[in-house]
């Protein structure tokens, strides 16, 4: 019989993680009953939480969780931009993540709130691009580029922040109660 090694504590801890949080990415598309769509902008209420605290664990949780969250925002019915917006978060958190796994105090250090600005200014500019590559053709009344800015790239970083706060605040409560999830 083949001697089979058996999973880590850490590993199996981290797969628990994965799958719970990308549930979670999946369902809030799917079940948030405040979701604002204004054309190719979107803002579901709490759908970046389950990204963040999955970029507070690591990298591979981090792009898992991103997968999943554009599945939701695909299963949910959204228009096809929205869902190429959600694809984006690939990039950011996989960035975020790996910051963070290089610098692991920095979530306990004042510079967090610099770190949740700069990587939700990625976030956002991510989304303004791929909105913009998905919607225009030809040349654009200057006053589309600044309404798409002020939308989906301005709105994306506040409603960032907003998620990335909860996130955190989740993080610590549940820290608080003695269950780490990093």
């Amino acid at each position: 019989m083949a001697y089979v090694k058996s999973k880590s504590p850490t590993s199996i801890k981290r797969l628990s993680l994965s799958a719970i949080l990308a549930a979670f990415a999946i369902l809030i598309p799917l079940m948030m009953p405040v979701k604002v769509v204004i054309g190719p902008a979107s803002y579901t209420l709490a759908s970046h939480v389950p990204l963040f605290i999955a970029m507070f664990i690591s990298p591979l949780v981090g792009i898992l969780v991103a997968l999943g969250s554009s599945l939701g925002f695909f299963l949910a019915g959204f228009p096809p931009v929205i869902v190429f917006r959600a694809l984006t978060h690939l990039g950011f958190i996989s960035i975020g993540a790996l910051v963070l796994k290089r610098f692991p105090r920095l979530l306990e250090s004042n510079g967090l709130w610099w770190f949740a600005i700069g990587i939700n200014l990625l976030h956002g500019l991510g989304e303004y691009l791929v909105v913009m590559l998905l919607t225009t053709t030809g040349e654009v009344a200057s006053s589309y580029w600044l309404t798409m800015l002020a939308l989906v790239g301005l709105g994306t970083v506040l409603h960032g922040l907003v998620d990335f706060a909860l996130a955190y605040y989740l993080r610590k409560v549940l820290a608080s109660r003695k269950i780490n999830i990093i």
